[in-house]
């Protein structure tokens, strides 16, 4: 029996990937829902696939969800639909907590059509600045009051709260840093890559000495399916994410160095907030769920260059 999983957000970058990784099973049959504010439909991968179909709707009204849910009853759900970008979810704040509706409803529906598993696109953005050396699912605090991180942290909580009165079922993926083909210029890794291969300057808020970890979609999206599939973490959480730490400074050195650039590095004042200094996940759970290593950074960089579906 074919198993229909819906998708919001599947024209994004994470959402996409995922779409098209989960198309690939032919008892599958993927449906997207996405209002393409953030989203692109080049990234929809419906020519591509015969099982997958795009609706155009937004998950925070009631009415266009119900619309998905009711016409093709999906089994399971992926929530991937947000507000994303620092930038943008920092100059909106209330475009950002209008993505509490869409929890709700997503939960709604899921419950009364016996969905059965919600799995939701939380991020590491829920741990604020770094208290400890890495960042672990359970031990460490939740800290940052950020409407974005507010939002991602009360998302979670409505899973809980859902499993506890109704059992319905879930599990929550906190995002750090992925990149990879066919994302948008609102990320680190792309913008530097663009404006390195238009010979524009890059440019670096603050001094650069603020660390990230970056993983390469392929990896983030196996974590995710595998998970999926195996159903290890059935009302928990998962960081996804690489631990290996690398400074804002390095990754312009090393995209100038692998595109032969000659772009400049120039600074500018740090952001008012939001730009955490340091940010390196436990990745122990994530491990459990594939044997291989994780991409190297400069390795997928390069197949990001080689990749044509990267677009200026």
């Amino acid at each position: 029996m074919k198993k229909t999983i819906l998708i919001t957000g599947g024209a994004g970058f994470i959402g996409s990937s995922l779409a098209e990784k989960l198309a690939s099973d032919k008892n599958a049959r993927i449906i997207i829902i996405d209002n393409l504010l953030t989203g692109s439909l080049n990234k929809v991968p419906t020519s591509e696939y015969d099982n997958v179909t795009f609706i155009k709707g937004d998950v925070n009204k009631l009415p266009e969800l119900a619309h998905a849910f009711t016409e093709y009853k999906p089994n399971h759900v992926f929530h991937f639909a947000a507000v994303v970008g620092v930038k943008r979810t920092l100059e909106n704040p209330l475009m950002v907590l209008n993505d509490l509706e869409g929890i709700r409803n997503v939960l709604q529906l899921s419950k009364k059509s016996g969905v059965e598993r919600v799995l939701y696109s939380s991020s590491s953005e829920v741990y604020g600045e770094a208290t400890s050396e890495e960042q672990h699912e359970e031990r460490t605090p939740l800290n940052s009051r950020l409407p974005y991180a507010v939002v991602k942290n009360a998302c979670e909580a409505f899973l809980r709260a859902y499993h506890r009165e109704f059992n319905l079922n879930y599990t929550i993926f906190r995002f750090f840093n992925t990149y990879g083909p066919k994302q948008s210029k609102d990320f680190v890794i792309s913008r530097f890559i663009a404006s390195a291969l238009k010979g524009e300057d890059i440019t670096i808020y603050g001094d650069g000495g603020q660390s990230r970890t970056f993983c390469y979609i392929d990896d983030s999206i196996e974590a995710c399916v595998n998970e999926f599939k195996k159903g290890k973490f059935i009302n928990d959480v998962i960081n996804i994410g690489n631990d290996k730490e690398t400074k804002i400074t390095e990754l312009a050195e090393l995209i100038l160095r692998l595109t032969g650039s000659v772009s400049k590095i120039v600074h500018f004042p740090p952001l008012p907030e939001g730009d955490m200094k340091r940010r390196r996940p436990d990745i122990t759970r994530m491990r459990t769920l594939f044997e291989r290593e994780l991409t190297p950074l400069e390795e997928g960089i390069q197949k990001i260059l080689e990749n044509p579906k990267f677009i200026l």
